[in-house]
């Protein structure tokens, strides 16, 4: 599928309203939902047991870690199913031998999903966590640093995390919520230990979806403290059953098999219109709404060539619930005099148009 128009109409939400919100929650595609429907349907006639249901989930769970792999720029068996960037977070910070007198620095303009996980490390390690700028965090690394985790793509501003963390050699772990599925990720060239990313994002995805990327060299450093049949090699070898060797060895210990077909489906119609299209056009509308923004009076946030545009607004919230009324869907971000535009590649120009004129109106 190379017709951007023929992509758009894959997204109902479309017809009605012009929908900038993928950074919260991507739009849903008719072949996802389709897909949902045949297998609900299937399951009611046929039953939820016996070989061919149980190798056909995990079929589909082996293909999900190939496409998010892909995605990544990674090899499979160093990609876990997870249920959200939150989850992957967690597990990375919450099996790292960390302890009082260890600092980990992060970003001033990080996510709640990525602040919780800081916290518990405060509260349950004595670990200190320091806040600056996101561009100058290379810079911040001192002695007593342990890990450096931050967003790859700043959910407030739409900056980019510095290309020089990838020379630390303090490990980063990178939230890539507004990363996959939006902006080129090559984990590698990234040259951080991990990275945790989002099913329902930009990968248009159901919630409860997510993938952790943990570099094998990395991987041992992390302790699993939760256990199950999801993510144990052996699982019915008693209590002696084994961990994967691999990063299945992070699965998250439930996925539904609606929701892995729902995602499949979803980044699936994605690799159609090819990633390449998917980030050129995304990042292509994203500029020329920042610019159209500018030349109407309206400041926007400093922003790297990603999708997200942040811009000023005298009351954020109540301007957000008006564009909404005229069909606009944005965020508004807690605590800054800002609303945010996640222009996607499934947008067109009539998309921006509506909204620069709602906020004109």
């Amino acid at each position: 599928m190379t017709d951007p128009a023929a992509f758009r109409a894959q997204f109902p939400v479309l017809e009605r309203v012009a929908y900038l919100n993928a950074g919260t929650e991507g739009p849903l595609p008719q072949r996802a939902a389709d897909t949902v429907r045949e297998r609900i349907d299937a399951e009611l006639t046929y039953g939820r047991s016996g070989k061919p249901y149980i190798e056909g989930v995990r079929g589909l769970a082996n293909d999900l870690r190939d496409a998010y792999a892909r995605v990544l720029g990674a090899d499979p068996a160093d990609v876990a199913l997870t249920g959200s960037t939150t989850d992957g977070v967690n597990t990375v910070l919450g099996g790292l031998s960390l302890r009082p007198g260890d600092e980990i620095i992060t970003s001033d303009e990080e996510h709640p999903g990525l602040l919780g996980a800081l916290a518990a490390a405060r509260e349950l390690s004595g670990v200190s966590v320091r806040e600056v700028p996101l561009p100058e965090l290379a810079e911040a690394v001192g002695p007593r640093t342990r890990l450096v985790a931050c967003s790859h793509v700043g959910w407030v501003s739409g900056l980019l995390a510095p290309a020089e963390l990838a020379e630390l050699e303090v490990p980063v772990l990178l939230d890539g919520a507004q990363g996959v599925g939006a902006v080129p990720v090559d984990v590698p060239a990234l040259g951080c230990a991990a990275y945790a990313g989002a099913g329902q994002k930009w990968c248009c995805g159901p919630d409860g979806t997510g993938m952790l990327w943990v570099a094998p060299d990395f991987r041992e450093r992390i302790a699993v403290s939760r256990r199950g049949y999801g993510n144990l090699a052996d699982p019915n070898g008693g209590i002696d059953a084994r961990l994967h060797e691999d990063a299945r060895r992070f699965d998250t210990m439930s996925l539904s098999a609606e929701a892995v077909a729902c995602a499949l489906a979803a980044i699936d119609l994605l690799e159609a219109f090819g990633w390449s299209s998917v980030y050129e056009r995304a990042r292509t509308l994203a500029a020329s709404l920042a610019d159209q923004l500018a030349a109407r009076g309206r400041a926007v946030a400093p922003r790297d060539d990603t999708t997200l545009v942040s811009f000023e607004s005298a009351d954020a919230e109540a301007e957000r619930g008006v564009l909404a009324e005229r069909g606009c869907v944005v965020r508004s971000i807690p605590g800054r005099p800002w609303l945010r535009a996640s222009v996607g590649a499934w947008n067109d120009e009539n998309d921006l148009e509506r909204l620069l004129d709602s906020l004109s109106a």
